[in-house]
């Protein structure tokens, strides 16, 4: 089936204490959003990639792709106000159907391994969000304070969430709502069950300088391997 990643990167670079947002800022020599990119290409050779940017950086976009990557395989459109209708503006794209990765441009250290999870969960469930164990011990506000949950039952979520298009493209028809964080609770609520799949730990979102840090040191001992 056709297989399109929506690469969600509008992110700002305000915790990481940088004026340029911190999808174009470099690991080892390229920028974060390259690898993100890069994996996803890899993972398929029929895959193709919808790019979401700020307005503003839609240039700087189109050179990383014109410098490493067949542009045949990727689109650029410009992203909204909100997480929701960035996502909803590169879904509008889709005109075929298709398995979709919604995936956030600063998670650099997803594998192909993972992509490909998502995928035949996706074509058996039709959908794919994966996730991974807290490891900290969690509690929760109450009227009367705050409580603790068993850490057991919670999942931390990550990218890509990925869904038929006969699922996601008529979810994002519905009207926003503040409570839409990922591209799962859109799904949910126009009224359907989500699919879970084990993430990994080390697909983590690059938010402040030591988790670039940490990507740098795996992306490094992946290109000594």
């Amino acid at each position: 089936m056709k297989k399109v990643a929506v690469i969600v990167a509008g992110g700002s670079g305000t915790r990481m204490n940088t004026a340029l947002p911190k999808q174009f800022l470099l690991i080892n020599g390229k920028p974060v959003l390259y690898y993100t990119i890069n994996t996803f290409l890899k993972a398929y050779n029929d895959l193709n990639i919808l790019l979401v940017l700020p307005e503003e950086y839609i240039s700087a976009g189109q050179e990383i792709i014109d410098a490493f990557f067949d542009y045949k395989r990727i689109k650029i459109t410009a992203g909204g106000t909100t997480r929701f209708h960035s996502v909803q503006n590169g879904l509008k794209l889709i005109d075929e159907e298709s398995i979709v990765f919604v995936h956030d441009g600063v998670r650099c250290l997803i594998t192909t391994d993972l992509i490909k999870r998502c995928y035949e969960a996706a074509i058996e469930f039709g959908s794919a969000i994966p996730v991974i164990d807290s490891k900290d011990s969690v509690r929760v506000l109450t009227e009367e304070g705050n409580e603790p949950i068993d850490r057991a039952i919670i999942k931390l979520i990550q990218t890509p969430q990925t869904f038929h298009s006969k699922i996601i493209l008529p979810a994002f028809k519905i009207d926003y709502k503040d409570k839409f964080t990922d591209e799962a609770t859109v799904v949910e609520a126009f009224g359907l069950k989500v699919h879970l799949v084990d993430g990994e730990e080390n697909n983590i979102k690059i938010t402040k300088p030591v988790d670039l840090s940490f990507a740098e040191k795996i992306l490094s001992g992946q290109k000594q391997a």
